[in-house]
């Protein structure tokens, strides 16, 4: 860290607020911003369309989120696909698990795309926004008074260039993502990995249900299947633990056991995609949200807050982030964000407020996750139980994809089905059995009881911190 005895001053290095990372929160942020009248520098170390496996599909809370921001055209003029659900497999046999219809009857939708060609879009709504200003360079280090411990801005080093660039901001806000270089200088907590998702692209595939998501279980963690444009289809395959190479390493494992599993008009379009001579991966993580502490920085987005990307809640959390924060932080309600300690209180009704729809995606992934990745009998009797519950239809339905979608935002609401979910799988396992075996299926619904609250309740306990 670089120490620094004076205050910004207003200059051509010094702003408002300097934002690093222009992916999906620094953009949006960038852009709300600065149509605020706040000068905003967003610094990025690449500015060419990104290559990446990740913010791929948009919930419809987050399509709602982006219109309230003003950037819903971004979704237009790149091949987005609309998506209307969910259909799950299970073993073969499919369930439909469309999003619930508002008061108007009206069906919501999410948004699926390729990510750089979404990300180009909102790096150029950031640039014409009035008052931002995007500078391709590498931030390195805070700028740090010591005395007080209030970030100043940061150090940053162009391409090519041997020289240091040093920018001043009231507010500094660190997006820089799920490898942040400036995580570790707020908070305490490292991302947690719990499994990988290697990535294929299938042209032209032949989806079972087109217009939905798709989600195969078997006897091995889920695989996720998505359109991202009209000849191009995304599968993520989560793979807890890397392939031995004796067994033919990722791509055997690909090919040996994830192929069979798959639907089989889909299975042409995967083989011949196996062929690639790469399968771009990405972790999934866990990291539980932090209260923004440290005065003159913010930490946003996956810097901040990770949860496993089964679901597709990251983007529809940070877009709603962005509405939230833009609003805290607005000229009416701080007219200079120099002034820290108002700054740092808005930061804490920031952490709060979010909780009614965060917590709800960030638990849902997690608990959800642990149910489709079943590694033991407790957890194969639970989502046996689950993928039952869906096909009763109605509520059993509605409630969990309007929580997946971030439509419903009541915490309570997830609590309530997910217990159903554990009540139902019991009374299927004592349906499945003789009366002459209910004293044996006695003892083990309470094992599926207890691993339903192993599953669930540490994340809701993380979730209640600050």
């Amino acid at each position: 860290m670089t120490d620094a005895v004076t205050k910004p001053e207003k200059g051509d290095n010094s702003y408002d607020v300097a934002i690093v990372g222009a992916g999906i929160i620094g953009c949006s942020l960038a852009f709300t911003l600065g149509r605020q009248g706040r000068r905003v520098l967003l610094l990025e170390r690449d500015l060419s369309e990104p290559d990446r496996i990740v913010g791929e599909l948009l919930q419809p809370g987050g399509v709602q989120a982006l219109e309230t921001l003003g950037l819903r055209d971004c979704l237009e003029g790149i091949d987005a696909i609309p998506v209307y659900g969910y259909h799950v497999f299970y073993h073969g046999e499919g369930v439909a698990i469309p999003y619930p219809r508002g008061p108007g009857g009206k069906a919501p939708e999410g948004r699926s795309f390729h990510h750089g060609k979404f990300i180009m879009k909102l790096r150029g709504a950031a640039r014409d926004a009035p008052n931002v200003t995007i500078v391709e360079t590498t931030a390195r280090e805070i700028i740090k008074d010591e005395s007080s411990g209030q970030v100043l801005g940061v150090i940053c080093k162009k391409k090519g260039s041997d020289e240091l660039d040093y920018y001043f901001a009231s507010l500094t806000v660190s997006a820089d993502g799920y490898a942040s270089n400036f995580r570790k200088r707020c908070i305490d907590k490292k991302p947690q990995v719990r499994s990988h998702f290697f990535a294929l692209e299938l042209k032209d595939a032949k989806m079972p249900f087109p217009g939905y998501g798709h989600v195969v279980l078997g006897n091995n963690p889920p695989v996720l299947l998505y359109q991202i444009g009209t000849h191009d289809t995304r599968a993520l395959i989560d793979i807890p633990q890397a392939p031995s190479a004796a067994s033919g390493g990722i791509r055997g494992h690909l090919t040996n056991v994830v192929l069979p599993d798959m639907p089989e008009c889909i299975q042409p379009s995967f083989k011949e995609a196996l062929k690639a001579d790469r399968f771009p991966s990405m972790p999934n993580s866990f990291l539980p949200p932090s209260t923004n502490t440290t005065p003159g920085i913010m930490l946003l987005g996956d810097a901040m807050n990770i949860r496993h990307p089964l679901t597709g809640g990251g983007m529809t959390v940070a877009f709603n982030d962005v509405v939230l924060i833009s609003d805290l932080l607005s000229p009416e309600n701080i007219p200079d964000l120099a002034d820290t300690n108002l700054v740092l209180a808005r930061l804490s009704k920031f952490h709060w407020q979010r909780k009614p729809l965060t917590s709800v995606i960030n638990i849902l992934a997690q608990a959800l996750y642990a149910l489709f990745a079943a590694n033991d009998n407790q957890l194969r009797t639970l989502q046996k139980g689950c993928f039952m519950y869906f096909q009763r239809g109605g509520q059993c339905i509605d409630g969990p994809v309007g929580l997946l979608a971030g439509i419903i935002r009541q915490p309570m609401v997830l609590f309530f089905h997910f217990f159903a979910v554990a009540f139902y799988s019991i009374y299927i396992l004592f349906a499945s059995l003789s009366p002459a075996d209910w004293p044996v299926a006695f003892f083990s619904s309470f094992g599926v009881f207890y691993k339903a609250c192993v599953v669930i309740l540490p994340y809701i306990f993380s979730e209640a911190k600050s």
